[in-house]
């Protein structure tokens, strides 16, 4: 008993006297700064470089912990999980971070679909900017970069409160999933954006990795940039300079020159006539001219409504309109003090930094209204790509090379703990789907085993339909990249958000973000939190043929299967054993079963639905989430 006493004391001294706090400096990544969100019910990471040697002392919400500098200062402290709840302060020796919140944290990564602001044309985004504030989830937007060799910290990025002047800029369909989360749970949430667009999927996966999968697209060019990163950091040293040129050329006209240029007096001298839109697409920065006459100098609307991708719009000499990346073109109102009696002149400064090609205008969109006239704008106009300013410098696209932007955007995220990834990608992989299931599979693992989480839940977004509307379409791209991305479930804690039914035939970017982002929380309740619930749309189980019938039984079906519209099931196909198509029509027999009749003539050896770039479709199941797209033979 004395010497139990004797421990308590012991321990009393120890622990119930302040401890003195070192007073050595250190730094801490970008990502642990002020306002961030640290994933609860996990050990928290803290780290940073200091002084090799020095004492480390780190305190946060009660829980504290030590350490020293190594050798190569650097220094790591794992503090104990902490339940949700904030705001505290994380202090380290005589450093504090403020504002630090505990919460589910996800990162968002992908390509354009998942990057797309919340203020570029996203549908419903008026009712989100009514109510901005939700002071309690925070976005980071790691910065674009890329490298040939791993990175210990991002280039870019700080954390951002949702309130009226941030949430425009966050991921539309991040905001939505945050907000659910934030709403449903009850915790703060934190979002990090590491995402760029355009971009496949061999970029975001470790160039080590990738070099091990045998004889495929990728393989040779990731032992390549192992074998000779020496080789490629001066190639990229030498891109980026050609790229800063570029920027500069691209965001900042000079506006002395722009002015003459854009004047309605301005010889065009060396410039082409070209036909508008017919003409399309331009080339590098392309100034374009259009006169027209207007009969006074009232007021009047200028619409224009394709511009790609960034653009300066000026009214005889006077810029009223700058066009950004990703942004709709609005109707612009023109005054009257800008406009003349007779004639006029549009001058359109146009940068497509994606492909050097830009694009002024589409067929019965380029027009000028005044007094309820329109005046249109198609037809002849004065074009330059060279004698105004240079031709922008070519930028080769090495982000997306095996490894660069996992190397630069992904590694140095690897010591924050997160609760799981969301991620909208694989457009840029459409044309490859025999490789993609290895190589998106691969990037889930190797993401898993950086973070240490071996079922570290991953939800993703399955392609959406896009392009032109084809009744068959035995060899759609889009259908046998969704396939592979459906294989991917065969994958621990993973889910699926289908969204065959919310595309665009015109747009890659559809601008319903709020299912995609909705639909991804139900596969996060499932998924990562375990909720027994319902989350996905109906999944074939089977396929039995009676007679002239083929029955097609489902999973996930609810209280039964339903017709978003119309009286009978689109989007099904057969296919006979000579590899010929046809399309056939189906009603729902059962709760869980759909009927279809064999047209005469055919014996059908495999039966398709929703199998095309663009399918129409109409299954859903009682919580109206659509049929995923398959092809299963019987």
């Amino acid at each position: 008993m004395r010497k139990y006493a004797l421990l308590l004391g012991i321990f009393a001294m120890l622990f119930g006297c302040e401890m003195p706090i070192p007073q050595s400096p250190v730094t801490f990544p970008k990502l642990l700064s002020d306002g961030m969100v640290l994933q609860r019910d996990q050990p928290v990471q803290i780290w940073g470089k200091g002084t090799p040697g020095e004492k480390v002392r780190v305190s946060l919400a009660g829980a504290i912990g030590s350490t020293k500098v190594a050798e190569d200062s650097t220094w790591k402290v794992q503090l104990p999980p902490l339940p949700s709840g904030g705001p505290f302060q994380l202090q380290v020796n005589v450093q504090t971070i403020h504002d630090v919140y505990v919460g589910d944290v996800w990162l968002a990564g992908g390509q354009s679909n998942m990057e797309w602001a919340l203020k570029s044309g996203v549908i419903g985004r008026e009712a989100e900017f009514a109510n901005p504030d939700f002071p309690q989830i925070r976005f980071f937007k790691v910065a674009k970069d890329y490298s040939a060799t791993e990175k210990a910290d991002v280039s870019g990025g700080s954390w951002k409160i949702a309130n009226a002047e941030n949430l425009p800029d966050f991921s539309a369909v991040a905001w939505f999933f945050a907000k659910k989360n934030h709403l449903e749970k009850n915790v703060p949430v934190g979002i990090i954006e590491s995402n760029w667009g355009g971009t496949p999927a061999e970029g975001w996966t470790e160039a080590q990795v990738l070099a091990e999968i045998e004889e495929r697209s990728f393989t040779e060019e990731a032992k390549d940039v192992i074998e000779n990163r020496s080789k490629w950091k001066e190639i990229l040293a030498e891109n980026e300079k050609k790229r800063e040129m570029r920027d500069l050329l691209v965001r900042r006209p000079d506006s002395l020159m722009a002015a003459e240029v854009a004047a309605l007096g301005y010889t065009e001298s060396g410039w082409k006539s070209i036909q508008l839109p017919a003409s399309n697409p331009l080339e590098h920065i392309a100034w374009v001219r259009k006169k027209f006459n207007l009969p006074s100098n009232s007021p009047a609307t200028l619409t224009l409504s394709r511009l790609e991708q960034m653009a300066f719009v000026y009214v005889n000499g006077v810029q009223v309109h700058y066009k950004d990346w990703g942004a709709a073109m609005p109707t612009l109102e023109i005054p009257g003090e800008l406009l003349k009696a007779g004639q006029n002149v549009l001058t359109i400064r146009a940068i497509n930094t994606w492909d050097n090609r830009p694009v002024v205008g589409s067929a019965g969109e380029m027009y000028v209204t005044q007094n309820g006239r329109k005046i249109s704008l198609e037809g002849n106009w004065s074009y330059s790509n060279s004698v105004v300013e240079p031709q922008l410098p070519k930028v080769e696209y090495h982000n997306w090379r095996p490894g660069f932007m996992f190397n630069a955007m992904i590694a140095p995220l690897t010591n924050y703990s997160i609760k799981g990834v969301i991620w909208y990608q694989g457009e840029s992989n459409a044309g490859r789907a025999e490789e993609y299931r290895e190589l998106f599979g691969t990037m889930i693992q190797n993401w898993r085993s950086r973070w240490k989480m071996e079922f570290l839940p991953f939800l993703y977004v399955q392609l959406a339909n896009f392009m032109e509307r084809k009744e068959v379409q035995p060899d759609s791209k889009w259908a046998l990249l969704r396939e592979a991305q459906t294989r991917i479930l065969e994958l621990p804690k993973t889910g699926m958000a289908t969204i065959i039914d919310i595309g665009e035939e015109k747009d890659i970017h559809p601008r319903n973000k709020k299912d995609v982002g909705e639909r991804l929380w139900l596969q996060a309740r499932k998924v990562a939190f375990e909720e027994q619930i319902l989350a996905s749309g109906p999944f074939v189980k089977e396929i039995k043929r009676e007679g002239d019938k083929l029955l097609v039984s489902f999973f996930d079906v609810g209280e039964g299967l339903k017709l978003a519209f119309g009286e009978e099931v689109l989007g099904f196909y057969v296919e006979d054993a000579e590899g010929q198509f046809e399309s056939v029509q189906g009603v729902i027999s059962e709760k869980d079963q759909i009927t279809l009749t064999i047209p005469e003539g055919i014996t059908p050896v495999s039966v398709r639905y929703a199998w095309a770039d663009n399918p129409q479709v109409n299954l859903i199941n009682s919580i109206q989430l659509p049929a995923m797209p398959f092809r299963k033979s019987f």
